[in-house]
């Protein structure tokens, strides 16, 4: 298969290319606003989308995972920071981090992953999707005060989300206005059949388009409608450089004199524990929103994610994760492999040399534009109707979900959505694990699968419902295994049965038996149901 690879990424490099240039648009002003949340220097957010791009994107197993600096680890990084006293003593907590997610690697500790039902992974996307919406909306009209990337409700300024909206208008810009919603318009015409027919139009990404037009709109502003034009602080704010030395000479090194520091293994178990449940959550995402719907090995992930934090603080870099915002854009972009985060990676190695007074020309709304198309593609109505059709064991969980991410962050509204989700697994298992049958006075107990002690209240309700005289069979051909609590229940009701006149017979559970009852057509036959 390896001799293939090189054939298949070139075969989609017409998807890859333009899909790599928009996660770069979207990646640069998130990485620059992690940092600037997270206390660190703004070059660290860059070093650590870097790598992912470069690095990450050919260790990964997922084809259309981008990973790098996440947003849900602003707090517990500038807390660390400033917990222990300079950035480059973090950094060798960021590099304990990476070693620890190596060896969880190793542990095979990726199989998490697997038990993340789906309508709760469904339901932190439609969360992720509205966060995006909320969260631009302030930055498509020009109200800029919060940094790009922000996804928690609760703000560092005592705003929320919510309230965020009702002081971006109060503060709206006409230009920024004009720029998201031209730029919107730009994305959605070039989704129609007359772009989408030719064939070398339908090449250059649309979101690109929109970045050009907020571009040249502010620079013909500025000259002709200075009232319309845009501020610095609407702008992409790149520090600028002159060449690589100068690049070079931004990185900060790790400082490994405080090994010996509680607070540095603490602070490296908790970002490795937390780096980790955001990738597995962000792989499972990915594989979700995959048109070709290929799975990534979680454990090879971890691995990768090791190796990219180890790189990371070694360099100067926050810590990073698998991040499903910068996903998902380059999903919805068309990606097919690996190859976009690849180019998403050198486009910011470039950026952070050479073109950083360029990128200072690119408008937050053009920006906001195209995340809060990507926002919707990840909540469309026909999602929720979807949801819904399938009936509550899938519909609950999934608003659970979405509305506890959406009011609170990811990890705490995923473990909310996971309490409801597991409540659903069991409440099935229940159904599924016993089944009664009755024909008159004759019942047939089938014990079904794994017949654990969570099925010990389903089946004392089933024995409850049997009437006095009838005949039992208690079947457990089908059981794979039977905890001791249902053997000790059923012995309970074997004793009591023979005050209700109960006959009871047990067919193949191990550890009972029961008296050969008299056997007659009507009683020993298999009851059926009734019509």
């Amino acid at each position: 298969m390896q001799a293939h690879l090189p054939r298949y990424y070139l075969e989609h490099l017409a998807e890859d290319i333009p899909a790599g240039i928009v996660v770069f648009l979207v990646a640069l002003p998130l990485c620059l606003g992690i940092a600037l949340a997270s206390g660190a220097p703004l070059v660290s957010g860059i070093i650590t989308g870097i790598i992912g791009g470069l690095v990450i994107s050919w260790l990964s197993g997922s084809q259309l995972s981008v990973s790098g600096p996440a947003a849900g680890l602003t707090i517990i990084v500038a807390e660390a920071i400033q917990t222990l006293g300079s950035y480059p003593v973090f950094l060798s907590a960021v590099m304990l981090a990476g070693l620890i997610q190596l060896i969880l690697g190793f542990l095979r500790a990726g199989v998490i992953g697997a038990y993340f039902p789906n309508a709760v992974i469904k339901g932190m996307l439609a969360a992720i999707g509205l966060i995006l919406i909320l969260k631009q909306i302030p930055h498509a009209v020009g109200y800029d005060a919060d940094f790009e990337g922000d996804e928690a409700f609760f703000q560092s300024d005592d705003h929320t989300t919510l309230t965020e909206l009702v002081y971006s208008w109060e503060a709206v810009s006409p230009g920024a206005i004009i720029v998201s919603t031209v730029a919107i318009a730009i994305m959605l015409l070039w989704k129609s059949r007359a772009i989408s027919d030719h064939r070398w139009l339908s090449l250059v990404p649309a979101p690109l388009l929109a970045v050009l037009w907020g571009i040249g709109w502010n620079i013909f502003s500025r000259s002709h409608f200075p009232d319309l034009a845009l501020a610095k602080i609407h702008m992409v704010n790149v520090p600028l450089v002159n060449g690589p030395g100068e690049f070079l000479n931004q990185l900060v090194w790790p400082d490994f004199s405080q090994w010996a520091n509680p607070e540095v293994y603490r602070i490296g178990i908790t970002l490795a524990l937390i780096a980790s449940l955001e990738t597995l959550l962000s792989l499972e995402a990915v594989d979700k929103l995959d048109p070709l719907k290929r799975v990534a090995p979680t454990n090879h992930e971890l691995k990768a994610q090791g190796i990219g934090n180890l790189l990371s603080g070694a360099m100067g870099g926050l810590p990073m994760t698998a991040v499903i915002v910068r996903s998902s854009a380059s999903i919805s972009a068309g990606a097919k492999s690996k190859l976009a985060c690849f180019v998403h990676g050198v486009l910011l190695v470039i950026s952070a040399i050479y073109l950083g007074r360029y990128l200072n020309e690119i408008p937050l709304a053009s920006l906001a534009a195209i995340l809060l198309l990507t926002g919707y593609k990840l909540c469309k109505p026909a999602f929720f109707m979807d949801m819904y059709a399938k009936g509550a064991s899938q519909i609950v969980p999934f608003v659970i979900t979405m509305i506890a991410i959406l009011f609170t962050d990811l990890l705490k509204g995923m473990a909310i959505g996971m309490l409801f989700g597991l409540f659903y697994v069991m409440r099935s298992n229940f159904h599924s694990a016993i089944s009664v049958t009755r024909n008159g006075p004759h019942y047939l107990l089938r014990l079904q699968k794994d017949v654990s002690f969570l099925n010990k209240a389903p089946l004392r309700q089933a024995l409850a419902q049997i009437e006095p005289g009838s005949y039992v069979i208690v079947d457990g051909t089908r059981a794979k295994f039977i905890d001791r609590d249902i053997i000790e229940t059923l012995e309970d009701y074997m004793a009591s049965a023979k005050e209700s006149q109960v006959t009871l017979e047990i067919k193949n559970i191990g550890e009972l038996s029961s008296e050969p009852p008299i056997k007659s057509p009507s009683v020993t036959a298999e009851p059926k149901s009734p019509r």
